[in-house]
């Protein structure tokens, strides 16, 4: 099911026949995976995200990220360094600066 197809498509401010012609579907397509009465194959939701600029975890509910997600390192952390992590990114861009300032002072 495609959750956030409409919202998306509304947000836009364009048609579903718009649409439709940017994904290379019909315009009843469009209309029936609004109303979730079929869903579209794998390329053609993959053309929906790209379009949107989402991802299809998006598209489909399975995530409220709205946006692609950037690429991330995989790490193995241990608890303590996973706080860290959290506790950073809750920080304000001029206090990210000033840890950053500190960390390098330590590891330069």
């Amino acid at each position: 099911m495609i959750k956030n197809l409409r919202k998306l498509r509304l947000e836009k401010g364009i048609s579903q026949q718009q649409l439709a012609n940017e994904v290379w579907v019909t315009q009843q397509s469009i209309n029936k995976y609004e109303n979730h009465n079929i869903e579209p194959d794998i390329d053609t939701l993959i053309k929906l995200a790209d379009y949107f600029n989402t991802s299809v975890d998006y598209l489909i509910g399975h995530t409220e990220i709205d946006h692609i997600i950037e690429h991330v390192e995989q790490y193995d952390l241990n608890d303590d360094e996973a706080r860290l992590i959290n506790h950073y990114r809750k920080l304000s861009e001029k206090q990210r600066k000033a840890v950053s300032t500190v960390v390098r002072s330590y590891t330069d």
